[in-house]
């Protein structure tokens, strides 16, 4: 597996951790294989997979694709899958396949904490992500931000907001939008902010790149793709993240997260991956690497990011973003998607 230059230092320092302190075991015949679909993109999750596949010498073969397009692809493979692990950027994915996942075990499951984990046993969270308004900070302070992510709406932002109604995030936090607000105001929301002609990008990381050009003044994107600009631009990056104050879902907190596939061929090496994405050394790679938040105790969080306890995350269980269909059909309604 590639691994980028970028990370091969701080890779280098890994592997060592986890061949002396990660109790996943070896591969002893090298006959061991896995199948993931990552709705993660390769960049961000890659080198992590590379270092569970060279402690172990288990062969692991991923297709990479958008979570929502990765979840319409089990549900029409059926059976049929070779998929043996599901990794999905949010819940809303997990649990749109909830039917084709297995229950995992229970000492799997506690690793985490239950808010990180599916009501029904059959996911755990990898990494925690917050939604966040990025904005220019040459052009605004945090001051002249509204309280609530749907003021927004106001006229006085047109032309000034970027969003990425593609996105994976995106879609889970339309989602937590129709949880939160009902069917009615999401679909306000939607419509006050296309009337306020958004610029469109494909993805997060281009959404944050405009904001700090200078392209538009605010965007919708997950955390950490801000600090992955501060990491290799340094803090003159005219751009920072701001939680919205009243909370809500522009403030919600989610998490990626894996499962096993009910038809996995492999299901004891893919119950010890999954083990594997919640020991300290994975979590350590996403804490220092992706800059997003550990989903066990005792992994110290980037000190850029917020504290969790100061944001004012809405109380969404995961596994009610579950109904990714019903947004993806309100997107395409108030026209945010062909």
């Amino acid at each position: 597996m590639n691994v980028s230059g970028k990370y091969l230092f701080p890779l280098v320092f890994l592997s060592t951790m986890v061949s002396a302190a990660c109790a996943i075991g070896s591969s002893d015949d090298g006959q061991d294989s896995l199948v993931v679909y990552s709705g993660r993109s390769e960049e961000l999750v890659g080198p992590v997979i590379g270092l569970f596949q060279d402690a172990t010498g288990i062969s692991i073969r991923v297709k990479y694709g958008g979570t929502a397009e990765l979840a319409a692809t089990l549900l029409e493979e059926g059976n049929n899958s070779p998929a043996d692990v599901y990794f999905a950027q949010d819940p809303g994915g997990l649990a749109a396949v909830v039917t084709r996942l297995s229950k995992l075990p229970n000492d799997l499951l506690f690793l985490v904490p239950e808010a990180f984990r599916s009501d029904s046993g059959q996911w755990i969270g990898v990494s925690g992500r917050a939604r966040v308004v990025v904005f220019n900070s040459d052009a605004l302070t945090v001051e002249e931000l509204p309280d609530d992510i749907y003021d927004f709406v106001d006229p006085k932002w047109s032309r000034r907001i970027g969003w990425a109604p593609t996105n994976g995030s995106f879609q889970a936090m339309v989602t937590a939008m129709r949880v939160t607000w009902g069917e009615d105001r999401t679909r306000d929301w939607l419509a006050g902010i296309m009337a306020n002609h958004p610029s469109l990008y494909a993805k997060n990381t281009p959404t944050v790149a405009a904001v700090g050009a200078g392209e538009v003044e605010v965007g919708f994107v997950n955390h950490y793709y801000l600090h992955r600009f501060l990491h290799e631009q340094g803090m003159t990056f005219p751009a920072r993240n701001y939680h919205p104050r009243a909370g809500g879902p522009g403030a919600l907190m989610m998490v990626s997260g894996a499962g096993v596939l009910e038809t996995a061929s492999n299901r004891d090496v893919a119950l010890r991956f999954l083990e594997f994405l919640v020991s300290p050394t994975a979590q350590q790679y996403f804490v220092d690497q992706t800059f997003e938040y550990p989903v066990i105790d005792g992994i110290a969080t980037n000190p850029l990011l917020t504290p969790l306890d100061e944001i004012a995350a809405p109380g969404i269980d995961m596994s009610q973003l579950g109904d990714l269909e019903g947004t993806l059909d309100l997107l395409r309604e108030v026209g945010a998607l062909p």
